[in-house]
């Protein structure tokens, strides 16, 4: 950190001091040109920098200038403005509403609208509010900043996939993530290997906004594939004039948000010897007191682990209290970024160039992230009528991977081993099994590698023809290309390898997508009352995806980690799959007198992803709405300077399922050394989209001059024709048969509040709220079935009609008996008697992960130079299943470590606690039940900024355009009643389908917490 400041400092200190230019205070006066009164909150700046400042209260301003720069005034709701500064001492400006946009330029599919003609549902944010935040992908970023979208992250491992889920979840073995479109273009955002992010490619400070489709109104223009919601990324572009260059620099250090705590040597002992003594007097007999007991005893037995546990140690003594938590965290986390960017052009050509060097060094031991990016957009007018551009983006990631959470080699897993056991041996070795509990995974940070490198291109090239000022032409076509490689290897004294003298795999897949947009836009005027767009084309994607892995043992040296060293090559498989669309879309917007607005869109879909009697698929959508301002009751209304109603109805798809699954398949078999085939998939020819019909109601607000500003919506997301396995006759030859069959609901509402709180020359501040609760409901199954239980005996996650999904299913745990220390569960529905046999404990609801409602706050402060930005960000309601403690929470059932909890057991009659008696091996509350669902709300203030512009009598000095010192806090402070690490998590390796992904939600099994990490940066701009 010392030299990073230091490095900040000589930054600052590398510009000439010197070039002083004649400057002056300029002062004058905004008023709107709509009422004549004065406007406070306009922003003031010299263009093609950042210094400025904004109107006061009565709309006056003074802002420092010099001769030949231009002041650029802007303000939502009103047309920019220019003015030269020349000679002038005192500047007077009328901003004239723009009654066209009421608001920004909003991208939509195939096109854009501002703000003030849509009426369908979209959430935007601008790129540079998440501007530096500390994380690898774009998708954390977006965390707490949208309302009705959820955005988790499973657990703190780097690199790894983020969920999101834009007003819930709509399909239990279908995909629920949204589709992304950068620039235009549908990407590939998932397939790659294990859990790789293919998204975590992308570097988010090139991004210019994002935009959520949420509404079938929005985003049914892309059919098939947006039940789920669109996020529509606008990557930068440059702006004619001056090139303009920007470099940042950010460094900073990380540490786990929380950790659990566990019992030290003294309390593990104590706790284990009860353990087994216990055992001991429920049989009758009493070592401690009568040492003829001791013999053969469970006490007996537990000290034998315990002298064996200990090594070459006397655990008697208490010298040795290892903390094993600690040793599976990094000291050494942190981040590290790097990026400059060029960006400028004249009338003809404009150009945006950028690089970006990003590193995390993972909060987790043999966890990192590091990505190398670089971007180049252009176009170029050719002439009147016609323009092309292009885009190339190129980013080369590798991640050092951790194994799955349920793995013992995931460092987590190290928490249970004894804190008796010193971590090496007399020789300086590391001590493994049968000295530690469990494998020593710290082995696998001395002799094993896990390395996995992708590299990505996404590039298009777009030309645009006008055939006149009403009707324009434009065609794109793009590849999005991914190369990976996964290369590990595990030698002989790790757990995967200790019995093969080693082992490696590599692996390595390519995924290319293809795709065309062609389409013409249209728009008219016609008597000064009626304004028409249209939009009409087709679009063609196809993806390609080859997967090769080969894996190999018998190395005869730790030191050679490739397959070319293995003796026996042990498996080895190839894959190659495709699909494609085909579609056709249209859209028209019509506005009447300005107030009065309708759209209407269509999208023709068909995919090779479905049966031969259902390819085809169309989704239409509608929506109208009313600026009622407009109207002459209210035009011109003191306080109320929005008022619009708006309401859409719609049909999108979802298309997010395997390749062949309409298909029957056979699969490659052997006999006698002799090759075949058998069948593996029954044929079903009728197989189609799962189709949401989504009603929305909303109305969009501004009062006192949009000093405050709101969305109110309403939603219901009926789905039906679920894609869910579903048994057929076992006359078929086969057990089920994938067939669209079920119905879920989401429905709820969503609201959004921005206020402009204070403003004028030397303070401001802004306020953003967003709200969303979304309740889901399973409606329908297949017929005559009205659940899905659990699958895992481990977890409680199951599916049943009249309940959101993957609700939490088993015995409902009722305490401690306190006479005798038993394991209680409730032995009927009505919670009104209870049983100690576990057996004999009914199923139930008992929990959901699901959250009742999600929430986030931003305010923005600036006094003079400085800047402060903080958000809050929310989740209520849900719960989570802390799958873990069946083994650190079991009060001394076994050998493993325990929390700090278990320490509260009971111990004598009339004991009152909720931790059962310790019995070894008895399983005395252990097994799945409500005893491990705790409350998984948290409000987290997710991301702290400060940050101070220097002023602009130094950055002259410096010969350079803006400067900025900034400090930054990501998941400073969590707020929570969750018992385990972080409430932001769900156990990754019950992701390994995507139906299981779906169902598997709010577990925890040793799971890593989430990151909190504090930097140090510099922008400059020049």
């Amino acid at each position: 950190m010392k030299r990073s400041l230091l490095i900040v400092m000589m930054v600052l200190l590398a510009w000439p001091m010197t070039g002083w230019t004649q400057s002056r205070t300029l002062t004058g006066q905004v008023i709107s040109g709509e009422d004549n009164l004065t406007l406070p909150g306009v922003n003031v700046r010299i263009k093609d920098t950042n210094k400025g400042t904004v109107t006061d209260i009565d709309g006056t301003f003074s802002i420092p200038v010099s001769n030949g720069e231009t002041l650029v005034f802007s303000y939502i709701g009103f047309v920019n403005q220019e003015v030269e500064v020349g000679n002038q001492n005192t500047l007077n400006i009328t901003l004239q509403p723009d009654a066209q946009t009421l608001g920004e330029v909003v991208v939509v599919g195939y096109g854009s609208v501002t703000r003030g003609d849509l009426t369908g549902n979209v959430a935007s944010l601008k790129g540079s509010e998440i501007a530096n935040v500390p994380v690898p992908t774009f998708q954390e970023a977006l965390q707490g900043r949208m309302s009705g979208v959820f955005v988790e992250s499973s657990s703190g491992k780097v690199g790894e996939g983020v969920k999101i889920r834009v007003r819930g979840t709509s399909s239990i073995s279908g995909g629920n993530e949204p589709l992304y479109v950068i620039d235009g273009i549908p990407v590939t955002s998932s397939g790659t290997i294990g859990k790789s992010n293919p998204l975590a490619d992308i570097n988010f400070n090139d991004i210019e906004s994002f935009e959520v489709l949420k509404d079938a109104s929005a985003a049914a223009i892309y059919g098939a594939r947006a039940s789920n919601g669109v996020v529509l990324i606008t990557t930068k572009s440059g702006t004619s004039g001056k090139t303009k260059f920007n470099v940042g620099i950010q460094r900073g250090v990380s540490s786990p948000t929380r950790r659990n705590e566990f019992l030290n040597s003294a309390q593990y002992i104590e706790l284990m010897r009860e353990s087994g003594y216990n055992n001991d007097l429920a049989n009758g007999l009493d070592p401690i007191n009568n040492p003829a007991d001791y013999e053969d005893s469970d006490l007996e037995f537990v000290e034998g682990r315990l002298d064996r546990y200990a090594g070459h140690t006397d655990w008697r003594e208490g010298n040795v209290n290892t903390d094993w938590q600690e040793q599976a965290f990094n000291p050494d986390a942190g981040i590290t970024n790097v990026n400059f960017s060029a960006s400028g052009g004249d009338e003809k050509t404009r150009f945006y160039f950028s690089t970006a060097y990003d590193k995390q060094e993972g909060i987790m031991i043999r966890n990192n992230f590091e990505r190398i990016s670089g971007r180049l957009n252009l176009d170029h007018k050719v002439s009147d009528r016609f323009s092309l551009g292009a885009n190339f983006s190129l980013a080369r990631t590798e991640t050092t991977r951790l194994p799955e959470d349920n793995q013992f080699n995931n460092p987590i897993q190290l928490v249970a081993l004894a804190p008796i056991t010193p971590i090496r041996d007399e020789n300086g070795v590391l001590y493994d099994r049968p000295t530690t509990t469990y494998y020593n995974n710290l082995i696998d940070s001395e002799n094993a590698n896990w390395l996995t490198t992708s590299f990505r291109n996404i590039n298009s090239i777009f030309g645009e023809y006008v055939f006149s000022e009403k009707l324009k032409f434009r065609s794109d076509f793009a590849v999005d290309i991914i190369n990976q490689n996964d290369e590990r290897f595990f030698g002989s004294r790790t757990i995967t390898g200790q019995g093969t003298n080693g082992f490696g795999t590599s692996r390595w897949a390519r995924i290319v997508n293809y795709n065309t947009n062609n389409y013409f836009t249209y728009t008219n005027t016609f008597s000064d009352r009626h304004q028409l767009e249209a939009v009409a084309g087709m679009s063609f994607q196809k993806t390609e995806d080859n997967y090769t892995r080969v894996d190999g043992q018998e190395f005869p040296l730790d030191e050679l980690k490739t397959l070319e060293s293995a003796a026996e090559i042990v498996e080895g498989t190839s894959t190659f799959t495709n699909f494609s669309f085909l579609s056709y879309f249209s859209r028209i917007n019509y506005k009447l007198d300005n107030k009065y607005l309708m759209t209407v869109s269509a999208r023709y879909d068909a995919s090779s992803r479905f049966g031969e009697n259902n390819k085809y698929g169309f989704f239409p959508a509608g929506s109208i709405g009313w600026i009622i301002t407009e109207e002459g009751f209210l035009k011109g209304s003191e306080g109320l300077s929005l008022l619009k109603l708006r309401t859409s109805y719609g049909l999108t798809g979802n298309a997010e399922i395997g390749n062949f699954d309409h298909l029957g398949l056979f699969g490659p078999v052997s006999y006698g050394l002799q090759p075949g085939l058998e069948p593996t998939q029954i044929y079903n020819p009728n197989l189609t989209w799962e189709t949401t019909a989504q009603f929305n109601v909303g109305i969009e607000f501004g009062l006192f001059n949009d000093r405050l500003t709101g969305e109110l919506d309403y939603y219901d997301k009926q789905t039906s024709d679920l894609l869910l396995l579903v048994p057929v006759p076992g006359t078929s030859g086969f057990a089920t048969q994938r067939q669209n069959i079920g119905k879920m609901q989401n429905y709820g509402f969503e609201v959004v509040l921005n206020s402009a709180n204070y403003a004028d020359q030397n303070f401001s501040w802004n306020t953003s709220f967003n709200f969303a609760r979304n309740i889901n409901r399973v409606r329908e199954l297949a017929e005559g079935q009205n659940s899905i239980p659990p699958s895992s005996s481990r977890f409680l996650n199951g599916i049943f009609i009249g309940e959101s999904i993957g609700v939490f299913y088993g015995p409902r745990y009722a305490g401690v008996d306190p006479s005798n220390g038993d394991a209680l569960y409730y032995s009927n529905e009505e919670l009104t008697e209870t049983t100690n046999d576990y057996n004999e404990a009914p199923r139930m609801v008992v929990g959901d992960p699901n959250p009742d409602f999600i929430a986030g706050i931003t305010n923005n402060l600036r006094y003079k130079d400085f800047e402060l930005s903080f958000l809050f960000q929310g989740v209520f309601g849900n719960e989570i299943y802390e799958g873990g403690g069946g083994f650190y929470a079991a009060n001394g059932d076994w050998f493993d470590n325990s929390t700090a909890e278990q320490f509260n057991r009971w111990q004598n009659p009339g004991d009152i606690t909720n931790i059962p008696q310790a019995r070894l091996g008895e399983c005395n509350g252990c097994n799945a039940s409500s005893r491990y669902i705790s409350d998984g709300s948290y409000v987290r203030l997710k991301t702290l900024s400060l940050g101070y512009n220097l002023p602009a009598s130094l950055t002259d000095q410096m010969k350079i355009s803006s400067a900025r010192i900034y400090l930054m806090a990501q998941n400073l402070l969590t707020f929570t009643n969750y018992m385990g690490w972080d409430p932001e998590v769900n156990a990754d390796y019950l992701g390994s389908t995507t139906s299981d992904a779906n169902v598997f939600q709010g577990n925890d099994f040793y799971s890593a917490p989430q990151a909190k990490t504090f930097s140090i940066g510099l922008n400059v701009g020049f």
